[in-house]
């Protein structure tokens, strides 16, 4: 085994390994606050936003979601605001806890975190603008067909019911697609290999469509186009993890 392999940081006691908790729990609740903080004064602007897959889906914003309360702007206002502030601090979450785990590793490890926690910033805002581009437009464009087809008038929806519902659909696609980071990582430390990756391809599938029944509303279409890219990643992830694998045995070879 090299000797950067060897080299950690040291056993650190239960005292500091609490004190590193306490930080990254600190810290993410900053990165919270940060969101929220910028999520508020935008509120406008992020419910602007919030209507074009509604104009995508064929229907006028301004006369199809509503406000049916009187103090619906102020509970809109809190949504956009919490919901916002999550979506924006996610990343900064997911980078807390892992540098949490990081003192731990050895050096190898260590480089493989560096490189999975960019990748799952990039993963996480391409899930959130696919979620956005194409799947919202074709959920609410399917749900008024549904209407139509049960013969229900859908005039108009309440506001704080669809924005609510975007910003939970946009932050669980951010989520599903920090899963190829999760699995290349651990082919990257050995833990898992590209034969194993494999054999549990079935039942990671599986594990993928009830995952998307999970995250997403209970409308097969957004269950279904949120577990086929992530199989199609999962795919990508097998082949990423065996052509590591074939560089480090013929690295092996060659030593």
């Amino acid at each position: 085994m090299p000797a950067d392999e060897l080299h950690t940081y040291g056993t650190k006691p239960f005292v500091e390994h609490l004190d590193d908790l306490r930080r990254t729990i600190l810290w993410s609740l900053v990165s919270l606050g940060v969101g929220m903080g910028i999520a508020f004064p935008l509120a406008p602007y992020v419910l602007a936003f919030l209507k074009v897959p509604v104009a995508r889906a064929g229907k006028d914003p301004e006369t199809f979601l509503r406000v049916l309360r009187v103090a619906g702007g102020l509970s809109i206002t809190l949504r956009i605001g919490f919901w916002g502030g999550l979506l924006l601090a996610l990343p900064f979450i997911i980078v807390a806890i892992g540098w949490f785990v990081f003192p731990g590793l050895t050096a190898r490890e260590r480089r493989a975190v560096r490189t999975a926690l960019w990748v799952a910033v990039l993963l996480f805002a391409t899930g959130v603008a696919f979620g956005y581009f194409l799947v919202l437009p074709a959920v609410v464009q399917l749900m008024l067909r549904i209407n139509e087809w049960l013969g229900l008038t859908s005039e108009f929806v309440e506001l704080g019911d669809y924005v609510s519902f975007v910003l939970r659909l946009l932050i669980a696609f951010g989520l599903a697609y920090e899963m190829p980071v999760v699995v290349v990582a651990l082919g990257h430390l050995g833990i898992v290999t590209s034969r194993s990756l494999r054999s549990y391809r079935r039942h990671v599938i599986v594990g993928l469509l009830v995952a998307a029944m999970l995250l997403t509303p209970p409308d097969p279409l957004s269950q279904l186009m949120m577990a086929l890219p992530l199989v199609v990643l999962y795919e990508i992830c097998i082949w990423i993890v065996w052509a590591r694998q074939r560089s480090a045995d013929k690295r092996e070879a060659d030593a």
